[in-house]
């Protein structure tokens, strides 16, 4: 059965969403100083892939990508069956990092001793341990790291890269860059991404995964913060995010329409 349109959501709420939405994508990459490495968490967003690929063939610098089998997998075996180019890659049982590997070498013309494949992580902090652990194997040193992830989870891979890091004399500087910062709209087709919305997640996956991305960044018991499960550094959440994310929780439009999603 074929769900119906998200339904157009009220303009505070709406408001909201891009401001929680835009937060979690966490974009660094501006005017500072050129990056001298790439690492690509596996996810299914084909905009934040392409992103990271792009960036390592215009400035020639080695590419990392992490990713085994974990429990968001399916997701990116769907979104290159459903890509125009790259629909012709063998997706069903491989780890993300080969088929995103497969991406970069062959579309983007990335030379394969540029191309560095971590296959066993199955979470956002094994992405991050695994990927150091293989730069410190391989001697591999680099000042400034772009990090590049599905937008709604930019910010807690970089607080897990972060934490990751934590006891490190030194370390590089992680760049944060998820590729694109999405913006959501109403239309008269309901809920819709603003832009070029291909490779993009359904709508509603996406403002599930926004929903869902504060409990885990908050620093208390419930959280994945040194004050809970340890799992990422401390991250502050600005008053406006908060107050943003209240609202979408309250919103009976919005969460009814999850809900009879099986999203929340």
């Amino acid at each position: 059965m074929t769900l119906a349109l998200f339904p157009s959501l009220p303009e505070n709420t709406l408001n909201a969403v891009n401001t929680v939405g835009r937060w979690l994508a966490q974009d660094e990459l501006h005017d500072g100083p050129p990056v001298d490495f790439v690492i690509l968490a596996g996810n299914a967003v084909i905009p934040a892939v392409d992103a990271a690929c792009r960036i390592a063939s215009e400035r020639g610098v080695p590419l990392l990508i992490s990713g085994g089998i974990g429990h968001s997998t399916t997701f990116l075996y769907a979104a290159v069956a459903q890509h125009p180019r790259y629909n012709t890659l063998p997706t069903t049982g491989r780890a993300e990092a080969a088929i995103l590997a497969d991406i970069a070498r062959e579309f983007w013309k990335i030379p394969a001793e540029n191309v560095l494949i971590e296959d066993q992580s199955t979470n956002c902090g094994e992405n991050a341990r695994f990927s150091r652990e293989m730069m410190a194997h391989r001697g591999l040193r680099a000042e400034r790291v772009l990090v590049v992830q599905d937008p709604t989870m930019q910010r807690r891979t970089m607080a897990t890269f972060a934490r990751v890091c934590r006891d490190e004399a030194v370390s590089p500087a992680w760049v944060s860059h998820p590729g694109l910062t999405p913006v959501v709209k109403n239309s008269e087709n309901g809920l819709t991404f603003s832009g070029e919305s291909e490779g993009l997640w359904p709508i509603e996956r996406y403002l599930s995964l926004v929903l869902g991305e504060l409990p885990r960044l908050r620093d208390d018991v419930n959280g994945y913060g040194p004050r809970g499960r340890d799992f990422i550094a401390h991250v502050e959440i600005p008053e406006d995010v908060e107050n943003a994310w209240h609202i979408l929780r309250s919103d009976a439009i919005l969460t009814d329409a999850l809900v009879s999603r099986s999203l929340l």
